[in-house]
């Protein structure tokens, strides 16, 4: 009996930091729809038609080996409207292959048209993404500095909508909505603009507007240099060096502005392993940023107590992932020892936690689908679809995830893994032949297909469980898993250039 309670207690205390988890979501609905409600923007603003008026920017744009999408990258770059007398542009490139050559020609003919655009070089990668800005800055001319990875297309009147509200001396750095150029790509695509598009809409502006700590999602925002160094500059000890300056900032009282009516245009990764390495650099960022900054946000004392709550949850959103996978993989135990125990079958409520908290993930997701596909029973009957792919698949990376979590939360230290672009717009591109993909398997991957058959026994044990003819509460759970599982399975092993 000391087995089944220890399952029983992990499986609690899981199924209640989700479910707490959901609880935060569910507030933070509450807020956006309030702030869409209210949709009057009083902030002052720059008036960019006086020319005493402009400030200085200029534009960083950290790469390495991006060979398929640099062309597309500066061409874009070099088109965005800005008084040129106030508009400097820094490639900051740590290439190691051709792309180097090919972006220092692209970069000298810019410069013959007027562009002041500079190729800033180092010879080695240290701290990678935040060592290569950490460097561009102390030759940056800007009074703020406005940052897009390779990938990401900014409109042309994209500063004209971003520099102004920093009028406002207390404002240090100004997000964008991530936009997807390939949303409708792939069923994968489609799985991770869904989740994009929760945070870009509910976490950041249910965050924003009742003043809780946000992150700056590391491109398509502009910081205000003097916030970047006071907050104690760029540092690269954590993965997710966005988030970690991020917190130091509001840390220091500086407040972020979070614009949802600006989208900037970004490509999604399109095959499983690049989706994989990005996804394991955000989860194990985050968790390696709760253990550097969760005592701080906690005794900072001008921080009132329901930020405190969210800034907390908000950096151990990736931890979720760990819970998910504890829940899934004890849920089969918990169900032989709910049909063995009699007498604790009222103590299986607690399993009601999860479907309460997907509920309520259903709920929340719901607002975000329908303000970008509209409402209606046609669209809520797609929403219904789209959500349950999302919620396996997601619940398929729970493995690949939790490990990146762990290694976070337990300091073990790895290098920034770039992802790769692909520069896929439609159905017609292939990134077949892309010279940055992982040739190699995982060595996980094969535990992720085990899992799937752990889960499809679990389906067959709501069959012959009990003396009742079965019991099939947790099969739809144990569906999704399988489902989940396997599809992470059979895409890595099959989506290989």
């Amino acid at each position: 009996m000391i087995l089944e309670t220890a399952v029983m207690i992990i499986y609690s205390v899981a199924l209640i930091l989700i479910f707490m988890y959901a609880i935060a979501q569910l507030n933070l609905l509450f807020n956006y729809l309030r702030a869409r409600r209210k949709n009057d923007d009083d902030s002052p603003k720059f008036d960019l038609s006086d020319p005493n008026q402009v400030p200085f920017v200029t534009i960083q744009l950290p790469v390495y080996n991006e060979l398929y999408v640099m062309e597309r990258l500066l061409d874009n770059i070099a088109r965005i409207e800005y008084p040129k007398d106030k508009l400097e542009i820094q490639v900051l490139d740590d290439s190691t292959d051709e792309s180097f050559d090919n972006t220092a020609v692209q970069i000298r003919e810019l410069q013959k048209t007027g562009v002041d655009i500079k190729h800033v070089t180092r010879e080695n990668r240290v701290g990678f993404k935040a060592g290569a800005l950490k460097e561009g800055l102390k030759t940056a001319k800007g009074e703020f500095i406005a940052i897009f990875d390779a990938d990401f297309l900014p409109k042309k009147n994209w500063l004209l909508n971003t520099i102004p509200y920093f009028k406002d001396p207390d404002i240090g750095v100004v997000q964008t909505r991530w936009g997807h150029l390939n949303r409708n790509y792939s069923l994968l695509t489609r799985v991770q603009a869904f989740a994009l598009d929760a945070h870009f809409t509910l976490e950041q502006v249910g965050r924003n507007s009742h003043g809780h700590f946000i992150n700056f999602n590391g491109t398509a925002g502009v910081w205000r240099r003097e916030c970047i160094l006071d907050a104690g500059n760029w540092e690269g000890d954590t993965l997710t060096e966005d988030l970690d300056l991020s917190y130091r900032a509001q840390l220091k009282d500086w407040k972020f502005k979070y614009l949802e009516s600006v989208e900037t245009p970004a490509e999604l990764p399109v095959v499983i392993s690049a989706a994989r390495s990005q996804q394991f650099r955000w989860n194990k960022g985050g968790a390696e940023n709760f253990q550097k900054m969760a005592k701080r946000v906690l005794l900072k004392n001008n921080i009132p107590f329901k930020t405190k709550v969210h800034s907390i949850m908000h950096l151990l959103n990736s931890t979720m992932f760990l819970n998910i996978l504890i829940v899934a993989i004890l849920s089969i135990p918990m169900l032989y020892i709910k049909n063995e125990y009699e007498h604790l079958k009222i103590y299986f409520f607690i399993m009601s936690f999860f479907v309460i908290s997907t509920l309520i993930f259903f709920f929340c997701y719901w607002f975000t689908f329908r303000n970008i596909y509209g409402g209606g029973i046609k669209q809520f009957l797609r929403y219904i679809g789209m959500f349950f792919t999302f919620f396996s698949i997601a619940m398929g990376f729970s493995l690949h995830n939790s490990i990146a979590v762990l290694e976070g939360h337990f300091g073990k230290k790895s290098e920034f893994i770039r992802t790769p672009k692909f520069n896929i717009n439609s159905l017609k591109d292939s990134w077949k032949g892309n010279k940055y993909l992982k040739k190699k398997v995982s060595p996980n991957v094969i535990i992720e297909g085990l899992l799937m058959l752990y889960f499809g026994f679990g389906m067959y044990s709501a069959f012959v469980v009990g003396d009742q003819g079965g019991d099939f509460g947790l099969f739809p759970f144990h569906l999704m898993l399988f489902v989940g599982f396997g599809f992470v399975f059979f895409k890595s092993l099959t989506s290989k250039a």
